[in-house]
């Protein structure tokens, strides 16, 4: 029978700054935020590493607190790129299905470290004491100090607040590749093949059509569907980048004949005048 122990306060602010992270990139409202940059931050560069080293040594002797951070820093740097090659062969790298995981992998070592834990006795047990860093940063900032100790304290700090904003810069700042939009019709295996050549007249037919966004920004488009250039039908919606938009287009043929070219036109935004895109198949329309 496992007796309750007091559940350990590193590893309880780390799953609670987890659940926040999680709150910021599954909110659209709060995506866009430097919020979601500046908690993301420590996702990536130290936590993952904190987790799986508290895991793995669970005895508060096992190592000092130097060595610690620093295999929690090399840890995480090694880490965080398995698990997006993981990532490139299901979902694709992306930030956000990146920092998912990172959070899941989090949890899950949470609850591995503080079963381990909690299952030393006390004495043995790894425990941060929070309250005697807090007396020690407070006695040291109170300590009075020579002008070049402040000086080379000062400059310490600014050092740090550097680096950490070029990080942070880094990880907000999006590479931007080419810009431009997939556009694509599939056959009825939803393959690019065995498209459907023979219609009915005054039958609705369908198409299977597919647009994808890498334009790394919002936008509106257009899909006409137009038989020897007379539109038959269009639909209108909007995309984030790198969102993919694959639906069936209804349409019917309204004119008989052989080697009819059946269009498929994409337009952006409100220029209705010339295809951004364009797609065609040459069809057989009979009674």
């Amino acid at each position: 029978m496992l007796v309750y122990k007091k559940t350990p306060l590193d590893l309880l602010i780390i799953f609670i700054w987890i659940m926040i992270t999680l709150v910021f990139i599954k909110t659209p409202v709060l995506a866009g935020t430097f919020m979601r940059t500046a908690l993301a931050v420590p996702v990536v560069l130290f936590i993952p590493g904190y987790v799986l080293i508290a895991a793995l040594f669970p005895r508060k002797d096992d190592m000092g607190t130097v060595e610690r951070v620093a295999l929690s820093l090399g840890t995480s740097i090694a880490v965080v790129p398995l698990l997006g090659l993981l990532l490139n062969f299901t979902t694709g790298i992306d930030l956000n299905p990146i920092l998912i995981i990172l959070c899941l992998y989090t949890i899950v070592l949470v609850f591995v470290a503080a079963y381990r834990r909690m299952e030393l006795p006390e004495d043995v047990r790894l425990s941060i004491p929070f309250l005697k860093i807090y007396e020690t940063v407070n006695t040291e900032i109170k300590t009075p100090r020579s002008r070049k100790d402040m000086i080379l304290s000062l400059t310490l700090i600014f050092v740090i607040a550097f680096a950490a904003g070029m990080v942070i810069f880094v990880i907000s700042t999006p590479k931007t590749g080419e810009r431009f939009t997939e556009f694509y019709i599939l056959g009825p295996s939803g393959k690019a093949e065995n498209y459907s050549e023979n219609l009915k007249y005054n039958s609705p037919a369908t198409s299977l059509v597919g647009v994808v966004n890498h334009e790394y920004s919002f936008v509106n488009y257009t899909v006409q569907v137009a038989l020897n250039e007379k539109v038959l039908t269009f639909t209108r919606f909007m995309l984030t980048s790198n969102e993919t938009w694959e639906k069936n287009i209804t349409f019917i043929p309204d004119k008989e004949g052989d080697g009819m070219r059946l269009n498929f036109w994409l337009f952006k935004e409100d220029n209705l005048t010339v295809p951004y895109r364009e797609l065609q198949l040459w069809v057989n329309i009979t009674k």
